[in-house]
């Protein structure tokens, strides 16, 4: 099943759908989703390349003070960070700085990361 795009010459597009049936469009709505879905994996994938596990980043958390930590893992959709305090937290990419200047016992390129201990 194809569908159609025009470009009008102020570059417009336009899908002309009052001909679909309502097979077609249920079928059109799955590719639009399926295309957005894959869209924002990229723009994840991209955003997280950003980092380098190892290295030092903030996040501010709704309702709570900056966070400081190191980036531990990947995740499908979000970074694993271990904060200063020794909490773990799932942040997405989109959320992290990366912290300039910031002395740390393991730093980006070493194979050993220190970590802070719980109390």
């Amino acid at each position: 099943m194809a569908f159609y795009l025009t470009r009008d010459e102020n570059q417009k597009m336009t899908i002309d759908i009052d001909h679909l049936t309502e097979e077609e469009l249920v079928e059109l709505n799955h590719r639009i989703v399926e295309r957005l879905k894959f869209l924002e994996s990229m723009n994840t994938h991209h955003e997280m390349m950003q980092f380098k596990p190892g290295e030092q980043v903030s996040f501010e958390p709704p309702g709570r003070g900056r966070q400081i930590g190191t980036l531990v893992k990947y995740n499908k959709k979000t970074v694993t960070i271990i904060t200063e305090s020794g909490q773990k937290w799932n942040v997405s990419p989109q959320l992290l700085s990366k912290v300039k200047n910031k002395k740390s016992k393991g730093k980006v390129g070493d194979k050993v990361i220190d970590f802070p201990i719980k109390k």
